[in-house]
């Protein structure tokens, strides 16, 4: 502990006269301070940055806000002296209501007002010419304040900003974008105080670091409170020797609702919102008497219908709600009991993080069973036991200059007061994100913003700011009210607005689902039975309907995959299941028993110090199955990578399949996949190149490249009443990508989509570690009859791609005969 920590700690609450409001509310309530809460209100005090980290539930919104509105208590001021930013929309409520009530029980003079893409355009208004004391919202809406003119005097009297959840946003456009505000209001205001807020991260203190910027030492205040998690698993009877991804799922809903008692509050998370719809239509079928006490929450279904379930929750009267993410945060469910995780979370802090969501005390505990999707997940389940009792947890970092963030950055300073260059480049070199962000690289951007570069200079929609008075300035107000359009970083398939006939709201669906129905098709939603009617206008029409149907909406919300974190307890967990000195087994490991037992038999079950390569010939062909258990963005990447590493040898067509736990190659009859081999597979010289050109780049680059255009202000969504399909922003991009590689290869934008087609898509610094890991394992190259159960589910992954559900089930239940057989 740091001195100024130890000092902070010992001080009592009143110490500090300024406190004294606090305390006296405190005390109102029943409460005392904690240790952490008041050593965070005298950093604040002390005029102190940095960043708070204790488990979710133990106090720490007040832990951050207190010390700040003590001091707006202490010595008045006017307009806007705390911001308050958060993630999602959704928490500003609550946070609205856990500040405002301290406030109105205590009389105290200050005003508290939320702006979100849910506040009224006459309030947003009236904020921008009248802010009031307290300010809470998301890192987009706060651009947008930005982008209008007399920021400067807006922000004057800004003393604070507290940033909620920060492990969400850091590792993001979003966060970016909030380390680029942050930096442009520390300009206009040098003794603005930061304080992020975070209860799951690996890497505290960098962390830290690019909340508060470059240089200013953070001060990270923690707690001694502990809260244990308790993880349950809900076992199978049995499990098929050959399992498969999915091949559970909703098999095992009676046994989830056998488990769970009706009358216990509890959240019922799924990966996906398809997934989510499913499982709610699973529970009102299996418990028609209670379907008023359930409920499905996720962040496509209306806002007003997400606060209308959250009430509920709150209130006792909703008992189950079937989530996704839009409840993985810091709303406050303390009636909740219980929370389940339908399938592996894949990350060790999320699992934390939804874990949390009970008992929402100070040290209280946390209770979560877990339900697998597939057999393999018990391996993971114990794998995040061990992970949890180790205390490891996931780090995130910010992002290295995204230049199309930056680009739409200086476009929201260029639409305000205008920016000066030079200011402007040491303001974002304070950043983490653009620390080291050179010369050439920054008026690049200026020439860019100003011309339109060396490709795009004969239109003038492209020469967005001008110079003026020693400013760089957006004068044209078209070009200043599309980009408060566009102001927002991540871009997604386009999502459409769902009403019935009577145009009453449902929702947003994706157009890319919208665009393969027709009038009469009949698909599930928000729990409803819904008709489709027609689409007009981006507006999708429907009605309620009794017609069956098992049609599920599919949201591009990408795959989850396996951190780092939780690979490297994966592999112990396998790699001890055979160590002599391994005694006691988890509940998951002596239920996959018969499937590790057969792997074993048929194949061979690997140790932490070796890597298992199997060889299979099959009517298809020749199959090379490697497990690196490094999760499906890696394996994806090695996939290709050594896809081409044999083909510059002998040249042939490969298919490729992967997974979290492997890859899959698949090459025509008696391939010599095992005399081509060599230690240059696991080279990482040339890495970039290689991987370049083992895959389709400038295809990939490209679908990137549709984001990044976006979020630059390349092109246009369109005004709300008349928006552009996907379709045809991929052609306005297509054509722009385009004209970039021919005539302006050097276009940082083109070298930002492919750069993150390598860091994001593949994980290539992932990649390189793993190829260095596995160079230094003992190969197990085994010969087999049929794959085995490690690379059963590769294959069915593959086969799933290309066959309906019918064939592919009738097609696993030959393969499956088969081989018990063997």
């Amino acid at each position: 502990m740091s001195p100024a920590k130890r000092k902070s700690a010992t001080l009592s609450p009143v110490s500090d006269p300024q406190l004294q409001p606090i305390v006296d509310w405190f005390r109102t309530q029943g409460w005392e301070p904690l240790p952490f809460q008041l050593e965070a209100w005298h950093a604040f005090l002390a005029g102190r940055s940095g960043m708070i980290q204790v488990p979710t539930g133990s106090g720490k919104t007040y832990a951050a806000v207190m010390g700040a509105i003590a001091t707006l208590l202490h010595t008045p001021g006017k307009g806007l002296q705390l911001l308050y930013i958060t993630p999602l929309r959704a928490l500003s409520r609550d946070i609205e209501l856990s500040i405002r009530r301290p406030i109105e029980e205590m009389g105290w003079n200050l005003r508290v007002e939320s702006r979100t893409g849910d506040t009224t355009s006459s309030r947003k208004t009236r904020q921008l010419k009248n802010m009031p004391d307290i300010l809470i919202t998301t890192p987009e809406s706060l651009a947008v304040m930005l982008s209008y003119p007399g920021t400067a005097e807006r922000f004057a009297n800004l003393r604070g900003v507290i940033l909620d959840e920060w492990h969400e946003l850091l590792n993001s456009k979003r966060g970016t974008q909030t380390e680029l505000c942050l930096s442009h209001l520390r300009q206009v205001q040098p003794t603005l105080q930061t304080w992020a807020i975070s209860a799951t991260l690996g890497n505290v203190e960098e962390a830290a670091q690019s909340a508060v910027g470059l240089g200013v030492e953070p001060v990270i205040v923690r707690s001694n409170l502990t809260r244990q998690t308790i993880i349950k698993s809900i076992l199978p009877e049995s499990v098929d020797a050959f399992p498969w991804a999915g091949h559970l799922g909703l098999h095992m809903f009676e046994e989830l609702v056998d488990a769970l008692d009706i009358e216990k509050s509890t959240l019922i998370f799924t990966n996906t919102r398809s997934q989510s719809e499913r499982w709610f239509q699973a529970l009102t079928f299996a418990l028609p008497e209670h379907t008023d006490k359930l409920a499905l929450h996720h962040s496509s279904i209306d806002v007003k219908e997400r606060e209308a379930i959250e009430a509920a929750v709150k209130a006792g009267d909703i008992k189950w709600v079937v989530c996704t993410a839009s409840l993985d945060l810091g709303v406050d469910f303390q009636p909740v009991e219980r929370v389940v995780q339908i399938g592996s979370a894949k990350n060790l802090a999320r699992l934390l993080q939804r874990a949390g969501r009970s008992a929402h005390v100070p040290e209280g505990i946390s209770e979560i069973f877990f339900l697998p999707t597939n057999a393999l997940e018990l391996l993971e389940i114990s794998a995040f036991r061990n992970g949890l009792k180790a205390g490891d947890l996931e780090s995130r970092r910010s992002l290295h200059k995204p230049y199309d963030v930056l680009v739409q950055h200086l476009v929201t300073l260029a639409c305000g007061d205008g920016f000066q260059a030079e200011q402007t480049l040491a303001s974002v070199r304070k950043t983490v994100a653009y620390r080291d962000l050179s010369d050439d690289e920054f008026f690049w951007m200026l020439e860019f913003i100003t011309t339109g570069g060396k490709s795009l200079n004969a239109y003038p929609r492209y020469k967005k700011a001008t110079h003026q008075d020693g400013l760089l300035k957006v004068t044209d107000a078209q070009i200043g009210k599309m980009h408060r359009m566009g102001i927002g970083t991540i871009a997604s398939n386009q999502a459409l607005r769902m009403v019935y006939t009577n145009r009453k709201d449902i929702g947003t669906v994706e157009e890319s689902f919208v665009s393969k129905l027709k009038k009469g098709d009949v698909f599930f939603f928000a729990g409803r039975q819904l008709e489709f009617f027609m689409m007009k206008d981006m507006v999708v029409y429907v009605k309620n309907t009794t017609k069956k149907s098992t049609v599920t909406p599919i949201w591009y919300g990408g795959n989850l995959t396996i951190s780092d974190t939780l690979s490297t307890h994966l592999r112990r967990e396998i790699g001890s299941i055979k160590a002599p000195e391994t005694q006691d087994f988890s509940p998951e490991i002596h239920c996959i028993a018969p499937i590790l037992a057969t792997q074993d038999r048929l194949s061979h079950l690997p140790g932490t110090q070796e890597l298992l390569i199997e060889v299979c010939k099959t009517r298809e062909g020749q199959h090379l199955y490697v497990f690196p258990f490094e999760g499906r963005f890696v394996h994806e990447g090695l996939g290709f990578l050594w896809g081409y590493r044999f083909a510059r040898q002998q040249q042939t067509t490969f298919t490729i399949s992967v997974n979290d736990y492997g890859f899959e190659i698949l090459a025509p009859k008696d391939y010599p996949f095992q005399d081509l081999f060599s230690d240059e597979f696991f080279s990482t010289e040339h890495l970039a190149e290689d991987l370049k050109a083992s895959l389709n780049i400038s295809e990939l680059t490209n679908r990137k490249f549709r984001a990044i255009a976006q979020i630059a202000g390349l092109v246009f969504k369109g005004y709300p009443s008349s928006k552009k399909t996907t379709g045809q922003l991929q052609i306005s991009s297509s054509l722009i990508y385009d004209v970039f590689c021919k005539y302006e290869p050097e276009n940082l934008l083109l070298k930002q989509a492919e750069q993150e087609v390598l860091n994001e898509q593949l994980e290539a610094h992932r990649l390189t570690q793993t190829l260095e890991r596995l160079k230094d394992l003992n190969l197990v190259w085994t010969q087999t009859r049929r794959p085995s159960p490690f690379a059963f589910p590769l294959l069915v992954e593959r086969l799933s791609s290309r066959l309906s559900n019918e064939s592919l089930m009738d097609r696993i239940a030959r393969l499956k005969e088969q081989w018990n057989a063997l």
